[in-house]
């Protein structure tokens, strides 16, 4: 009887999904706007704490810029120029109508707030851009930035991504990142007190994590009440640090079929009303060093939809079989590699 009222699910959610089997953050932008409404990256000279000695230098391990920096950017580019030529871009490629600015490159709150709202406030003057989505780390968001935001989200669209990329601080350590998981945790709550819409970064793949580790995540989520989630797999970008550390042998990146295994595994767990804003990484083919199959988004979202279907499973659907079946919800055990 159980068996038989989840088989009857699918059905339901992939026609609220748009034929999907995950809550894609594509088509909640066409409910919200009744339009094609896509991203315009932007790049200003923003950097980071971990990059100009506030918290560290030589930034994540991972990081390169150039691999999120827009083909036609050059220096001290406004932004106005940027989103008028991605959206003419968009427009050609895509018949994009409406358009979301993507402060994308660096982290995008690392400012004087009055320099901020100028930047925010611009690409939102824009004819065709109906909102703003806001790429930051959790340990750059003073509650002066966070008001900020929440004053524009209460007249705008707006998403606030944190990039947590792991919920261990062993693995944080080992990128570089420079913030632990208590200064996600914070940043979560004081922006969650603005009503704030929030999309958390994670990266898949690390070495220092067992698949077990990884799949704590989405619990974590789920308790937390996050909206949004990006997810990709660790790719390796030339450059960086992390492809010194594959060129010696001491890193080897996941398999396609791995990472999507490992993906379906992860949407079980998550929530069904968390929006899924991306599914798989890549960045520019020149740029990439490994492996040579992120680079073909396309077949990645292929492979994963073709193993939701395989599996006949969905996004939530572990959460769904808990509360049909009475259990309480996992709490949150600060383990060894995620404390402080």
């Amino acid at each position: 009887m159980l068996r038989d009222r989840f088989m009857k699910l699918p059905g339901q959610l992939a026609e609220k999904w748009g034929g999907k089997r995950y809550n894609s953050f594509h088509r909640v932008l066409e409910d919200a706007f009744h339009a094609r409404v896509h991203k315009v990256s932007l790049r200003w000279d923003f950097t980071c704490p971990n990059r100009d000695g506030r918290v560290a230098v030589g930034g994540c391990t991972y990081c390169n810029n150039a691999g999120h920096t827009p083909r036609g950017y050059h220096p001290g580019m406004p932004i106005h120029e940027q989103m008028v030529q991605g959206m003419e871009a968009l427009r050609r490629r895509y018949k994009a109508q409406k358009f979301i600015a993507y402060f994308q490159s660096y982290t995008n709150t690392y400012g004087p707030v009055r320099k901020l709202e100028r930047l925010y406030r611009e690409a939102l003057d824009i004819p065709g851009v109906v909102g703003l989505s806001i790429s930051t780390r959790p340990d750059c968001v003073p509650n002066e930035i966070l008001d900020l935001i929440a004053d524009i989200a209460r007249e705008s669209y707006v998403w606030l991504e944190l990039g947590l990329e792991s919920m261990h601080n062993k693995t944080l350590r080992w990128v570089n990142r420079g913030h632990g998981l208590a200064a996600f945790l914070d940043a979560v709550e004081r922006s969650k007190q603005r009503g704030l819409r929030l999309c958390v970064h994670l990266i898949l793949g690390f070495p220092t994590e067992t698949r077990e580790e990884i799949l704590e995540s989405p619990p974590l989520l789920n308790r937390l009440g996050v909206d949004g989630v990006k997810l990709h797999n660790l790719h390796v970008i030339k450059n960086t640090v992390l492809e010194r550390i594959y060129r010696s042998g001491a890193f080897v990146p996941l398999t396609r079929e791995a990472y999507v295994s490992m993906l379906v595994d992860f949407l079980e767990l998550l929530r069904p009303e968390v929006v899924i804003h991306r599914l798989t990484g890549e960045t520019y083919r020149d740029l990439t060093a490994a492996p040579d199959w992120s680079v073909n988004k396309l077949g990645v979202l292929n492979a994963i939809q073709a193993e939701l279907e395989q599996r006949n499973t969905w996004q939530g659907r572990a959460c769904l079989e808990k509360s049909a079946s009475g259990a309480r919800p996992m709490g949150i055990q600060i383990s060894e590699g995620m404390a402080p």
